[in-house]
């Protein structure tokens, strides 16, 4: 146990060296490729502002998604009747995104669980 605290510490070290060394540089990059996002002047009052319009465009956004919604559980509703007529293909695509929904499911537990296959930390 002793011995993989000093290797996280040595890791740590060096990770922390890189940032110290490279951080600088690649903030100014970063900026730099993404400076038509950036308001200027970069105010609190300029920021209650921007969150306001996400806010109230992602309310006006919900119309259009409850549409959407519908038509989709509609087709669903469709499929379901129509099954006898349904291709393997179309039924291999349904398993394929119904495991996926699962592992997704899976995979989001054992990240809440702090990356534990058993819930306990070792």
């Amino acid at each position: 146990m002793a011995s993989k605290l000093v290797q996280l510490k040595s890791k740590a070290a060096q990770a922390s060296q890189l940032v110290a060394k490279h951080g600088g540089s690649y903030y100014r990059q970063l900026l730099e490729q993404n400076k038509q996002y950036i308001q200027d002047p970069p105010t609190a009052e300029k920021c209650n502002l921007l969150s306001k319009q996400l806010l109230y465009t992602r309310l006006a956004s919900i119309p259009g998604r409850y549409e959407a919604f519908w038509k989709e559980l509609d087709s669903a509703k469709k499929l379901w009747k129509n099954r006898k007529e349904l291709k393997v293909e179309d039924a291999g695509i349904a398993a394929l995104f119904g495991l996926e929904c699962f592992a997704w499911f899976c995979a989001g537990e054992i990240v809440g669980r702090g990356f534990t296959f058993t819930g306990y930390y070792v």
